[in-house]
């Protein structure tokens, strides 16, 4: 898909792009848009909250068409800082809304399993559980620490650290989350089809495909506008 198919522009109704895609509303929700706007438009509602209009669409191309590769030359520091300002409020939102309910889903699912099967699940979560809070807490201490102190005029030194660093070995966080998944459709016998036991696999689904989007604004947003940043830095 070319930049040119994308339906989103800044004269759309905000209400018309929600119709399109309903999984645009957690992005209103982590950049704190209040519902009720009435017939605003992108750039209308943007400017009421001081949001740059062109961040905002790139963020929801790449939402909503996964093969969507934004251009990032008429980006500058300010929407650096509007990324790592959304993608902390991104944290925030999986860490208190979504895996909370997963969370939830995974404790109520397990009293009605067998020793094994409880073990076995409980061990995946765990696992994963761990796995993203290393992964967020990388982000939150070292990734966006490095890049405000690149905006600040720090100076870039690539033989200690460099966003290069982060694209390489940007962790997939989705693998063990794919593997509690698949655990729970093929493997758990037919007297656990409860109605936890969707629910759990509903908020998988969903929030599998958020981190897919989530790490997509890393590798083809953040870290090519933090390389043209540290280039005019050197």
């Amino acid at each position: 898909m070319s930049n040119k198919e994308i339906i989103y522009n800044k004269r759309m109704k905000v209400a018309d792009l929600l119709a399109n895609d309903g999984g645009l509303l957690s992005i209103l929700q982590r950049l704190d848009i209040k519902l009720g706007f009435g017939e605003a438009t992108v750039a209308e509602l943007c400017a009421r909250y001081g949001i740059s209009a062109e961040l905002f669409l790139i963020i929801c191309n790449i939402y909503s068409f996964g093969d969507y590769r934004p251009e990032v030359d008429s980006l500058g520091e300010s929407d650096i800082k509007s990324i790592t300002t959304y993608l902390r409020a991104s944290h925030r939102f999986y860490t208190g809304v979504c895996f909370p309910a997963i969370h939830d889903s995974v404790h109520r699912l397990v009293e009605g399993l067998d020793e094994m099967s409880r073990r076995l699940i409980d061990k995946f979560y765990d696992d994963y559980d761990n796995e993203v809070s290393n992964h967020f807490r990388y982000e939150e201490e070292v990734v966006f620490p490095y890049i405000e102190s690149l905006i600040a005029g720090g100076v870039c030194d690539r033989s200690k650290y460099s966003i290069s660093l982060f694209g390489h070995n940007h962790s997939n966080i989705n693998e063990k989350l794919n593997d509690l998944k698949n655990i729970i459709i093929k493997y758990l016998g037919e007297e656990f089809s409860s109605p936890v036991r969707f629910e759990l696999l509903n908020n998988i689904y969903n929030v599998e495909k958020d981190l897919r989007k989530h790490s997509l604004i890393e590798d083809r947003l953040l870290v090519p506008l933090v390389e043209k940043l540290e280039n005019s830095h050197e």
